[in-house]
């Protein structure tokens, strides 16, 4: 299959989607992970990118679309594939008509201040690239997998969390409209505990 996962900025598409790769057997591709790869690297892209994704803005679209076009030309994605923060603008969407198909998009929809506490409360190990919330650290500073010291991303402090959301409402948030006129829109309640969505996930999918 070929799925969009929709959602504002920390709803969990990207939990639900490696929960899909691995039962799906088909890639995630996740335009955030991309870029966060080639700044880690620092790549002449992720030089480009550094300080508008510092800043909570979106890369701009010529970029991104141009990244995800060749991603989808390998050959892990032949029998399918879960794009996880693509499209992002009715630009990247109609784009993509151009190259792809998709069989369907999945939106998550998550509460604005519980996705505010989530993201905010969010901790990354830039050693092992782990992830971690404060509601299970207990005051814990480094990483519970490889001892590394945990640090807040830019794009995770609660201004810059703040600013993701107003541009998500303002540009992608129109994305629902556009695939549920194509009648490829399936919306999930994101609330909830991680089996319990992705339980809703799979039950849309399998109608």
């Amino acid at each position: 299959m070929k799925i969009i996962l929709l959602g504002a900025p920390g709803s969990g598409k990207g939990t639900m989607a490696q929960r899909l790769t691995n039962d799906l057997q088909v890639p995630q591709i996740s335009t955030g992970d991309i870029f966060r790869k080639n700044l880690k690297e620092e790549t002449p892209l992720g030089l480009q990118v550094k300080d508008i994704m510092a800043r909570g803005e979106l890369v701009p679209d010529e970029i991104t679309i141009e990244i995800v076009k060749n991603r989808l030309r390998e050959d892990d994605c032949k029998n399918g594939y879960i794009l996880d923060g693509f499209p992002r603008s009715l630009i990247q969407a109609e784009a993509l008509d151009t190259f792809e198909l998709i069989d369907c998009a999945v939106n998550l929809d998550v509460d604005e201040e519980a996705i505010v506490k989530r993201l905010s409360g969010r901790r990354f190990c830039p050693d092992c690239n782990g992830t971690f919330h404060v509601s299970s650290l207990e005051n814990e500073t480094l990483c519970p997998s490889c001892g590394g010291k945990l640090i807040i991303r830019a794009d995770d402090s609660e201004e810059t969390v703040r600013e993701r959301l107003r541009v998500y409402y303002k540009t992608t948030f129109p994305l629902i409209e556009y695939y549920q006129k194509q009648g490829k829109l399936l919306t999930v309640d994101g609330n909830g505990g991680i089996e319990e969505v992705y339980a809703r996930i799979l039950s849309v999918l399998k109608k």
